[in-house]
């Protein structure tokens, strides 16, 4: 598969219904460059102009822009454009241990083979542990089975399973009440499915980023698009990070692109700050991904 390039545009604007006194923001809007993902240009718009301005990395290794705003506004809009080449993701081994080998290596191994895989088995605020999920994914981790058959057959479970519904749930919505209602959208999914993998005791991480709309004739049009999209990387010694999306049921190729990872949805906000003043707020998000 030959190499992809996309223009991004991502425009988040809010509106307040009174002015904000001032504005302290963290951006997490930078794709990240990666062995398969060149960032060939970048440039991050803010209106008003920011008063104070910095990146820096966090500890997951995504950049993360802080700018604060020092006068009266009742507007912030953020603009970011960039242009990303996105090659094959490296291609799997034909091996595939038992996914028992996969979660002992990092549970029995002191200190662990990898640290950042053994971060990803921690539970979170937003995917905790869950009976629930324990239970839900239990039928997909049979004795012996290989790691990468396992993920690939509960993903294809969610996503079988569950409906897309972009007014089923909020971004507070848990796990639990996810799998009771069967409905949600990306972030969603990925959670429960981050959730089912760490109850197993293996390693996954969230993350986010852009995907292509798929307009080909007779192609199911693909869910998550025209916004920020989630998937989820699961880890194996043989195979390293492996990306999967249960909302579309394939794993990531060229139509991903990698915005930031982290251990949940919080890690890997676009765009959150707080403010002084404003009362109440009023977002508008436009995401395009244009091929070329």
């Amino acid at each position: 598969m030959t190499n992809a390039r996309y223009r991004v545009e991502h425009e988040t604007l809010y509106t307040y219904a009174s002015p904000v006194a001032r504005s302290w923001q963290l951006a997490r809007l930078t794709p990240r460059s990666l062995p398969w993902q060149r960032l060939l240009s970048h440039s991050l718009q803010i209106d008003p102009r920011p008063d104070e301005f910095e990146d820096a990395i966090d500890s997951f290794g995504n950049t993360v822009t802080h700018f604060a705003l020092h006068g009266a506004h009742r507007r912030l809009q953020v603009r970011m454009h960039c242009t990303v080449d996105v090659a094959a993701r490296p291609a799997l081994p034909d091996a595939d241990l038992p996914w028992e080998s996969v979660r002992d290596a990092q549970r029995d191994s002191e200190p662990p083979l990898d640290l950042a895989a053994a971060r990803m088995t921690e539970p979170t605020p937003l995917v905790p542990l869950s009976e629930q999920a324990l239970a839900y994914a239990a039928p997909h981790f049979t004795a012996a089975r290989g790691w990468l058959e396992a993920v690939r057959s509960l993903m294809k479970a969610i996503h079988a399973d569950f409906s897309f519904d972009p007014e089923a749930t909020t971004v507070t919505t848990s796990v639990d009440e996810v799998l009771a209602q069967r409905r949600g959208v990306c972030q969603d999914f990925a959670h429960l499915m981050l959730a089912c993998l760490r109850a197993h005791g293996l390693p996954a991480r969230y993350v986010s980023g852009y995907l292509l709309t798929d307009h080909r004739p007779g192609r199911a049009r693909l869910m998550g698009v025209d916004a920020t999209h989630a998937w989820v990387a699961a880890y194996s010694p043989e195979c390293g990070w492996v990306e999967f999306d249960p909302t579309n049921d394939q794993l990531a190729d060229t139509r991903y692109i990698t915005l930031a990872w982290g251990c949940d949805f919080a890690d890997v906000v676009p765009l959150r700050g707080v403010i002084l003043g404003g009362d109440e707020q009023t977002l508008d998000v436009r995401v395009s991904v244009i091929p070329g």
